[in-house]
This record gives structure tokens, sequence and C-alpha cells, in this order.
């Protein structure tokens, strides 16, 4: 099981290498989409499956863009969110009694992101676009002392992300950006 983690990351770490390498060689023309670091805070949704049972959680995120294409960007991003879980539970030893239970997540992966600045025929202060993130999470629970019932929370460690957004640029060097998705949305800067 940890030789399979080791190998995934190493193999995912080694194609993040390649993208960075053929990005660096890449002349762009006109605005320059790459060369970007972004750090946005913010705030993610978690449902436990468990009905209508969601709350919210502060989540820091962080990555660096470089342009592959015409209007095209790769970022290696990582992340870092948590939050508490509260649960109804009906155990042998104890009857109706609620637990919880704190899960911290690092999702680690690339977006790719597309902007359409040039469709939408945007002002040279705006970027708009599309994105989306796959990597891996890796995830850490603690539980609550004296609780017995199931520990099996089924996650996967796979990471998926849609996301739109759009940046400001307040001038030639910072940007403040509003990014909406799927899974956990933010404000930030981003510094070219």
């Amino acid at each position: 099981m940890i030789m399979n983690k080791i190998v995934g990351i190493s193999c995912f770490l080694m194609a993040i290498s390649s993208f960075i390498v053929v990005a660096q060689n890449i002349q762009p023309s006109g605005e320059n989409y790459g060369k970007t670091f972004n750090i946005g805070l913010g705030a993610g949704y978690y449902n436990g499956g468990y009905g209508d049972n969601y709350s919210s959680m502060p989540v820091l995120q962080i990555n660096y863009e470089f342009e592959v294409a015409k209007y095209f960007t790769l970022a290696p991003f990582i992340g870092v969110y948590s939050y508490r879980y509260d649960n109804y539970w009906k155990g042998p030893k104890y009857q109706n009694r609620y637990y919880y239970y704190r899960e911290t997540v690092v999702p680690v992966g690339i977006k790719g992101t597309y902007y359409f600045d040039k469709l939408l025929e945007a002002n040279s202060n705006w970027d708009f676009y599309l994105a989306g993130s796959l990597g891996f999470a890796f995830r850490s629970v603690r539980w609550e002392n004296g609780y017995d019932g199931d520990r099996d929370l089924s996650n996967s460690p796979l990471f998926l992300d849609l996301h739109i957004g759009a940046e400001y640029h307040i001038n030639r060097k910072v940007g403040l950006f509003l990014d909406l998705s799927t899974g956990a949305s933010s404000i930030g800067l981003a510094f070219h």
C-alpha cells in the first residue's frame, strides 16, 4: 500500500516536472498568462453523506501557473482544509449519542486553466477562465475519544475540482482573483 502511494506520487511529480520544462520553452504572444503565483483563502463545503449535513470550512490554496499553449496554463497546486463533522450514532455500548471527527485534507495536483479574454473581448485589466484540477487528496482523520463505531469513511484519494473565475489586475505585478469551484471557492492575490 505504501509502495503504491510512493510510486503514484513519484509518477505524478515527474509529470508535473515535464509540464514545467515544456512551459518554460514556450514563447507566448500577446498577454502572458503564465509565471503567476496565486494564493487564495476561502470556504469549502462538505457533505458527510447523511442527508443535508453540510458544514463550511476554511481553505488555503496555492499554485504557480506556467503557460503551455496560447490562453492555456498548467499550475502545480497544494491546498489544505479541515473540518469537524458531528453525527448521531446508536452504538452497542452507548445509545442515542452524538460523536464527532475532524478531518484534515491536503490536495496536491495540477490545475489546467483556459482563459477566455479574447473570446469575451475583455479589457486588459480582466482575465476570465474555466479550469479543472486533478490530483491526490492526502487525508488525516481524528476521532472523538470513546467512539466505538465504524471508522471507515471510504474516501477516494483522487481529487477532482472544476473552476470558473476572474482576475482583476490591480497593476502589472498584482491581481485580485475570485475562483468559484465545485469543492472550495476562494478569493486571493495573484503575483505576476
